[in-house]
């Protein structure tokens, strides 16, 4: 960029910064004035006692992943009662042979969750990869690593970023513990450990205009409105506009941060016509960001430098992605309906690329500055058709059904041969890239395509459900050179993938299920930055097993299960720096939950998960029976959110997220130490000027904790302490 428009973009965004400032100061301001005066205790609606959360009534939004209506949330309303399994349609918790948890928009506000990261590690089960600050989203559910661009939006896979999912756009984060493949379809990113579907957001029938002026340390100010309205008779026709632009320094040193979203959303909802029309678009301009790094040689697990460090001094990053999706379901009658939906997705992101190599016990490196650029454009489709019928007393639900997704990815790629010498508690900037910036060029092409057939039977009155079914799956795959545009590659393979799960009711309020699902996963492709970056893999298979037990109390939900889930080991060399497959990756685990409302105005999550991991069948075995790197034994999570009974409209809140020790890699011998973080918060709602008003604070990481993210053989240092402040009104 020119220095005439660097300047340009400095006041572009010190305009920005200065009205978002003002609007928020505005806000506040105004609402203060008027608080004693209008002041007053929310009830429910329906016995003039204290609401369950702030004291803004909740939000019941009709829409879905699949043009049906969201399941109503549970006691508390911090989660639902269920959500969508992907081909096999919406049903509650207590039908569903997998455990699944589904969180609300209420949840995601109460909490000023930002991302989908931020959502989902409620769940002992889920981490997330990277901490806030850095490129993306990625996630480890079970153990086993879920990409960002496995994320299904509304049921289809391709729409999202390659990074983040701003979380203001969304009504519902559903999470899918064990390979999702049969449900979904292939993820594009391969993942097996899970699955991660969000849902937008839908006009409901009391219209809606919120505004939310917004405010995170060290400096980051913004503003969110959220509008829906329905039409027609009998409100058949929704609109749904969600937008939200924030702008200042972040938490770490030097850092800047630009960004804005939109997104409006479109639905019918009919006797027989249900249908939807979603579009978003997101961008983001980061200047420093939470990079990360390996060990390279180093013999000790060195110890964490100051969250507020920048590994990379210099590093920059500028995000766009903008998808549009439909679908839409139509009753032919009462026994049969179809079902159709159709996305694209285009998303770029350009930064620098650095590259560190031998760290030393000294801590000290040389790092090298690059680009690396990328595009991805995903076009996919996803139809069927659904029968309800009997059989000799036996009702019958089954599902038969296409999915095609045809992804191309390209990028440019190139490192700078001057490098600087540096160290991890002292960082050097980084030198210029002594390299032209070249276009985005192809570099692979990606075809995933399926046929399912399940079918879902109840006996008993709905007693013992069991589900069966295959899909058969295709991947094709060819990978060019980008610098020669030469394809370089091809693969295609098919395979059939079975699904097999039972639930059994012996008491009113309890389930009994087990499972059996097998996914094929595409093999990707050596990453940028590694020694045989572009080389393609064949795909491969993984196996889920898994049984459990729900218990739903009323108030209290409460859930048991084991599982186990297995995969090939992908790994980088640190020493010869090639990506490749050793050996296999299995993982047991148990894992303990409960949510709901303990009793009224007390709202609680809680969660466990034992791990027992081990890798097979290494190079020589000389790998054999160690743990896999990035797994811990154990997890847990306890959060709280409480009404406090002497000041209507305030309450408390408050979370621990812990994660034992793990091993840095297969070779069990760098050991990262297990991290506790802590996190509270506090809301008040009332009614100023006849209008409905929240204010949040949270503060993440309470204490400052210092922690190594683990993602594969990279790590980075956790997000300092940070204050989330908001303020929302609705007219």
């Amino acid at each position: 960029m020119s220095q005439r428009g660097m300047q340009q973009e400095t006041h572009r965004r010190t305009a920005v910064s200065w009205a978002v400032d003002r609007l928020f100061v505005g806000l506040i301001a105004a609402t203060a004035l008027q608080a004693s005066a209008y002041a007053q205790s929310t009830t429910d609606g329906t016995d003039g006692t204290a609401s369950q959360s702030t004291a803004l009534p909740a939000i019941v939004v009709k829409g879905t992943a699949d043009a049906g209506d969201l399941p109503a949330p549970y006691a508390g309303g911090q989660l639902a009662r269920g959500g969508s399994i992907g081909v096999l349609g919406t049903s509650n918790v207590m039908n569903q042979p997998f455990d699944t948890t589904n969180y609300t928009e209420q949840m995601i506000r109460d909490t000023q969750a930002r991302t989908i990261a931020d959502v989902v590690t409620n769940n002992a089960s889920v981490r997330a990869e990277q901490s806030s600050g850095g490129f993306g989203d990625v996630f480890q559910i079970r153990g086993f690593d879920v990409q960002p661009t496995d994320v299904a939006l509304n049921g289809l896979y391709g729409m999202v970023s390659a990074a983040r999912v701003p979380v203001n756009l969304l009504e519902r984060v559903e999470v899918l513990e064990g390979p999702g493949s049969l449900m979904y379809g292939m993820g594009p990113g391969g993942s097996v450990g899970g699955a991660i579907n969000i849902v937008t957001k839908r006009a409901d029938d009391t219209p809606l205009t919120r505004l939310t002026a917004l405010y995170q340390t060290k400096g980051q100010f913004g503003i969110a409105a959220d509008v829906g309205r329905r039409f027609g008779d009998e409100g058949q026709w929704g609109i749904r506009f969600n937008g939200q632009i924030k702008d200042g320094q972040t938490g770490i040193a030097h850092g800047n941060q630009l960004q804005g979203d939109s997104a409006i959303g479109l639905d019918y909802r009919g006797k027989q016509l249900r249908w939807s029309f979603d579009a978003y678009n997101v961008s983001e301009n980061t200047d420093e960001f939470r990079s990360q790094i390996g060990f390279g040689t180093a013999t000790a697990v060195p110890a964490v430098p100051s969250a507020y460090n920048n590994l990379y001094p210099g590093s920059k990053l500028k995000l766009r992605d903008s998808a549009v999706m439909t679908r839409a379901e139509y009753d032919i009658n009462k026994y049969v309906t179809v079902y159709g939906a159709a996305g694209e997705h285009y998303g770029t992101s350009e930064q620098n690329f650095p590259f560190a190599s031998g760290m030393t016990a000294a801590h000290a490196f040389d790092v090298a500055n690059g680009y690396y650029d990328q595009y991805t454009r995903t076009k996919t489709v996803d139809a069927g058709v659904r029968f309800h019928f009997d059989t000799f007393g036996v009702r019958h639900t089954l599902v038969t059904g296409v999915t095609s997704l045809n992804q191309e990815i390209g990028y440019f790629y190139a490192l700078s041969s001057d490098s600087v010498a540096s160290n991890l508690y002292s960082p050097t900037p980084l030198a210029p890239v002594g390299i032209p910036r070249g276009d985005m060029q192809r570099s692979s092409q990606t075809r995933l395509n399926s046929q399912q057939v399940i079918d879902t039977m109840s006996f008993l009155n709905d007693r013992v459900l069991i589900t069966g079914g295959f899909r058969r799956q295709t991947i094709g795959q060819d990978n060019y050179d980008p610098t020669t545009g030469i394809q370089q590659s091809s693969i295609d393979q098919q395979a059939i993938t079975p699904l097999a799960g039972i639930v059994v009711k012996p008491l009113s309020n309890v389930s009994v299920y087990g499972n059996f699902t097998s996914g094929l996963s595409n093999g990707g492709t050596a990453p940028a930055g590694t020694a045989n970056a572009g080389q393609a893999f064949a795909p491969y298979k993984s196996n889920q097993y898994e049984a459990g037990v729900k218990a739903d109390w009323g108030r209290v939900m409460t859930s048991a299960a084991i599982f186990q889930i297995s995969q090939p080991n992908a790994v980088t060399d640190p020493t010869t720096n090639i990506y490749g497959y050793n050996g296999k990756t299995r993982v047991r685990g148990l894992e303990l939950a409960a949510y709901g409302e303990v009793y009224r105005g007390l709202r609680m999550m809680a969660s466990a998960t034992f791990y027992d991991p081990k890798v097979s069948g290494t190079a020589g075995g000389t790998q054999d029976g160690n743990d896999p790197g990035g797994v811990p034994k154990f997890a847990f999570n306890l959060g709280a959110d409480y009404d406090l009974p002497w000041v209507a409209g305030l309450s408390v809140n408050g979370r621990i997220i812990h994660t034992g020790a793990q091993y840095y890699d297969s070779s069990d011998t760098l050991r990262l130490p297990a991290w506790t973080r802590y996190d509270v918060g506090v809301r008040y709602g009332m009614r100023i000027a006849q209008k409905d008003v929240v204010f949040r604070a949270n503060i993440e990481n309470l204490f400052g904790s210092r922690y190594w993210i683990q993602q594969g053989t990279y790590v980075m240092n956790a997000a300092p302490r940070t204050l989330l402040l908001s303020a929302q009104i609705d007219f």
